[in-house]
């Protein structure tokens, strides 16, 4: 059986690209993110009571990420790219109906000439990736007490500390160094590649973020 399903709206925010974007929501919980909504979802009377949830679920298409077959395994980057598991114990972007899920921090609800436009902290989601729904994030049924988290459990996490040269920090407004730090301490690279030679660039918002990593240490080179 198949069933359409229409996008309500998409979220704006600093990731241009899809390198530098946190591989779990809340993890960069200083980026901002504003989600729009197309005719008639954005109408008042649909939001009337989530100013009253701190966070709220997302559900969204995974719509950079098409495959043309089904790939049954995937490579986590949690385990470090090159373990694989199934593809259904596992968070990544690449499968039967492309169909993500996501909870962010609800800063707003604020009504605009166009319609309510959502605020939100922490989101992982691409600039321009369509909304499939918006649902509030209840604590008593949401958070399992004792919950296992399978192989993910048995990975450390592990941030970075960031360091900017001299001067950068000057370059950006104070709600962007906030978010963008947090993307960084994350680390951005992929998991196997461990060069500290390397200069890596990473898009967001409207600048290009020039940084190496070395001994725990990731330093902003340049803001361009």
């Amino acid at each position: 059986m198949e069933k359409q399903v229409k996008a309500i709206g998409y979220i704006e925010n600093d990731f241009k690209e899809k390198f530098g974007i946190p591989r779990q929501s809340g993890k960069a919980d200083g980026v901002v993110s504003r989600i729009y909504f197309y005719p008639p979802y954005g109408a008042e009377e649909a939001f009337k009571g989530l100013d009253g949830f701190s966070h709220v679920w997302l559900l969204f298409d995974f719509s950079e990420a098409r495959t043309a077959e089904f790939h049954a395994t995937v490579r986590p980057p949690r385990l470090g790219g090159n373990t694989r598991v199934g593809v259904f114990a596992s968070r990544s972007p690449f499968r039967p109906n492309g169909i993500g899920l996501s909870v962010v921090r609800l800063l707003s609800v604020e009504k605009t000439d166009e319609g309510v436009c959502l605020t939100v902290g922490g989101a992982d989601l691409l600039s321009g990736t369509p909304i499939l729904d918006v649902k509030p994030y209840l604590p008593h049924a949401d958070c399992i007490e004792g919950a296992i988290g399978g192989y993910a459990d048995g990975v450390s996490e592990k941030r970075l500390t960031v360091r900017f040269a001299e001067g950068l920090q000057a370059k950006l407004p104070s709600d962007k160094l906030s978010g963008l730090t947090d993307c960084l301490a994350e680390d951005p690279r992929p998991s196997y590649q461990d060069e500290p030679q390397r200069v890596y660039g990473m898009a967001f918002g409207e600048y290009n973020v020039k940084f190496q990593v070395q001994d725990g240490v990731l330093t902003v080179l340049a803001i361009e």
